[in-house]
């Protein structure tokens, strides 16, 4: 190709941009001394067939055009510039680096010394460059078509009120089910199968919030232990989906593999919610490989100590945090974004480790440049955000301090609740808040109780199953001498350790995940499933099965009596948190009357019958209370302005260890008992119960209804 067929190109946007005769590739970097772009037939090829300098640059960004450069075109690029480690410098012409705006990456890494900057052995450890050429062992970028078919897909905008979330992995929901055809199994077009769509309506399920799935490295030292990075926490592109997780092939087709998967989300009422990992990249610390950021400039993406630039700051556990008060880094992450919302149809974000991305320096600063930023834009204030409010820097559990924009994953619901069922005394009061939308993280920023993201269980930690089966770690088969995870379990495991035989046991462990299930739906707030906690899926023990690609993280649908039992009455309570508003309130509670109601809109009863008093609430002893919710007392309004009335409903929850006599409160309409998880689940027969006294099971949860 002549150098006169070039052409200057243009600094935005970053990434390699086709407009249907030729490709714009455009590249930010500080420290760069020159910008090479390394084009190669194959993805497989281990030498670029044509080298390229970007020759143009404007305000640090390396650009030029190239016509007649069309999908698939397979890249890398290589950055001349200083190897001064003790100055935070690590450019190294000898490393074939990904573009950190490829839109698709074709293949993983192999893992060879060749892909680390530095030469390992060496005495001097990061200090002396390495010479050799890393293009065998990169995967390459793609150049793809951005155009598509959308049909006229909008995004569904499922007001968070409505909301309920399945957490889920690409790979593992689909990998063993019978009706996905065996080739998509795994995959994007897996996901959105008929028969999984189905599941998740039925099921109730508003939203599914996936695991990571933009392209991401499988650790070294995993693929060393014959192990992979399952979860995907290990990012190294912020638009690319990940290639493994396509059927239909990894030379650009993912991308439109993935749209059709969200259009067909859409298509049946469902959003999609991406985990995004934003606070740091899967070049690990300094001593780790150099596959893109590092490369380009490491002084602008990364934390440097301010002590020793060598090193870097980290927050999150990883060995890097990204350097979010630089303009250029910020520029990055906001671009991955809205392109997910505006290319690609997604939802809405959860950001892991968010408090990472509100540090200036070394402070968490909640109204930090980041969130300014979402607050403003048109386009990123419109859509869901949760955040995964803590980091492992100081100060990092920042839970109830985000921006009135954003929910969180509330870490307090989950860690009361378990406590509160475990039987642990003096929960009653601090759960008394978590029931209600946790009014004392969120009414005082003008947040609504939907700020409040409610879970018992995730991706990180025990199944629900498992919480209830184990009291301690089982992580063997990560090949980490089950040092890695969490120590303990903060639940109660019914009886004796995993498998059991004895009917009273699974009796018991069912009960109890019945229990953990009725609080999610029941309380205040968003409800989120773990995927698989719905049937009784269990990780066999394993509380950090991170690097599990196998039947230890898949799911089963190979479902046994109990676990259809289970299935039914999670959807029972999702149908039923959708009938009722009450369930789902958008303001807080007040605990009165409003305009001549019989009730206060909450009550919080003892077992004698009387209402709850301040000694009461400081009692450590109490394991047993009511909640009286009236829907008369409701003061919001629907959003055609009509008045929102509901059923009265009463909610008692035990856990004791033995039969709690509860004194129903007194009442002209008779109540209908709803459910009681040691019956079995939701009444068939709707049974009236007109007892004054009800006989309220160890460890259980009853809930009454008087219709209106």
């Amino acid at each position: 190709m002549s150098i006169k067929e070039f052409r200057p190109g243009k600094p935005y946007p970053l990434g390699a941009t086709f407009d249907g005769e030729g490709t714009n590739f455009a590249l930010f970097s500080e420290c760069a001394e020159g910008v090479e772009l390394l084009l190669f037939d194959h993805s497989e090829d281990q030498r670029p067939t044509d080298i390229i300098s970007l020759g143009e640059r404007t305000a640090f960004v390396w650009h030029r055009y190239i016509p007649g450069i069309k999908p698939p075109q397979f890249y890398a690029f290589r950055v001349n510039g200083p190897y001064e480690p003790e100055k935070g410098h690590r450019c190294n012409p000898s490393k074939a680096l990904l573009d950190p705006y490829a839109r698709a990456i074709s293949g993983t890494i192999q893992w060879n010394d060749v892909l680390f900057g530095y030469t390992l052995g060496n005495p001097d450890e990061d200090l002396k460059p390495d010479e050799r050429d890393s293009c065998p062992y990169v995967p390459k970028c793609v150049v793809v078509d951005p155009s598509y078919d959308w049909e006229g897909d909008l995004l569904p905008r499922i007001p968070w009120d409505e909301t309920v979330i399945y957490e889920a992995h690409v790979k593992g929901l689909t990998m063993r089910h019978p009706e996905v055809e065996e080739e998509k199994r795994g995959t994007y077009a897996g996901l959105c199968a008929p028969a999984v769509l189905d599941y998740l309506k039925g099921l109730g399920i508003t939203a599914v919030e996936l695991l990571p799935v933009h392209q991401h490295v499988d650790d070294r030292t995993l693929v060393n232990r014959g192990l992979t990075n399952y979860w995907g926490y290990n990012t190294i592109s912020y638009f690319a989906p990940d290639c493994r997780y396509s059927s239909s092939g990894g030379n650009g087709e993912q991308v439109q593999e993935f749209k059709d998967m969200v259009k067909a989300f859409h298509r049946a009422g469902i959003e999609m919610i991406l985990d995004v990992v934003y606070n740091h990249t899967a070049e690990g610390n300094q001593l780790g490989p150099t596959l893109s950021f590092r490369g380009i400039d490491n002084m602008s993406y990364y934390h440097p100590s301010p002590d020793n630039p060598r090193y870097y700051m980290d927050f999150t556990g990883t060995g890097n945090s990204l350097r979010m008060s630089h303009p250029n880094v910020t520029q990055l992450i906001m671009d991955s974004l809205r392109y997910w919302v505006m290319e690609m149809h997604i939802d809405g974000f959860r950001f892991d480790l968010a408090s990472t991305l509100a540090r200036e320096l070394f402070e968490v600063d909640r109204l930090s440049a980041f969130f300014d930023i979402i607050q403003q834009d048109p386009v990123l204030s419109r859509v869901k955000l949760i955040a995964e409010p803590w980091d492992l820097g100081p100060g990092g559990y920042q839970v109830g301090n985000f921006p009135p924009l954003w929910t969180e994953w509330n870490g307090k619901f989950r860690d009361t609740v378990r406590h509160f069922w475990k039987g642990d005394e003096g929960q009653v009061s601090d759960l008394a808040y978590r029931l209600t939308g946790s009014s004392d993280l969120y009414r005082d920023d003008g947040r609504k109780p939907y700020a409040s993201i409610n879970f018992v269980t995730c991706h990180d930690g025990f199944t629900m199953n498992d919480l209830v089966s184990y009291n301690e770690k089982h992580n063997d088969a990560n090949l980490e001498d089950n040092k890695d995870g969490t120590e303990n379990n903060i639940s109660w495991n019914c009886g004796a350790e995993g498998p059991v035989d004895d009917p009273e046991i699974i009796g018991l462990r069912t009960r109890q995940k019945k229990n953990f299930l009725a609080t999610v739906f029941l309380s205040q707030g968003v409800p989120m499933l773990l995927g698989g906690d719905e049937t009784g899926r269990t990780q066999q023990g394993n509380n950090n099965a991170y690097c599990q690609d196998n039947d230890i993280s898949w799911y089963s649908w190979d479902l046994q009596e109990s676990e259809k039992g289970l299935l039914e009455f999670s959807r029972s309570l999702i149908a039923l948190r959708k009938r009722h508003p009450i369930f789902r309130r958008r303001k807080f509670f007040k605990g009165q009357g409003f305009f001549g109601a019989e009730l206060k809109d909450l009550t919080w009863l003892k077992p004698d019958g009387g209402e709850m008093s301040d000694p009461d609430w400081k009692d450590p002893g109490l394991r047993t209370i009511g909640i009286l919710l009236s829907g008369d007392s409701i003061t919001e309004t629907d959003r055609s302005g009509r008045k929102i009335l509901d059923d009265t409903f009463l909610i008692l929850m035990n856990t004791f260890h033995q039969m709690i006599p509860f004194k129903m409160p007194a009442s002209e309409k008779p109540w209908k008992l709803v459910f009681d998880t040691f019956r079995g689940g939701f009444e068939q027969d709707h049974e009236v119960k007109r007892e004054v006294i009800y006989s309220l099971a160890a460890r259980s949860v009853s809930l009454f209804q008087k219709h209106r």
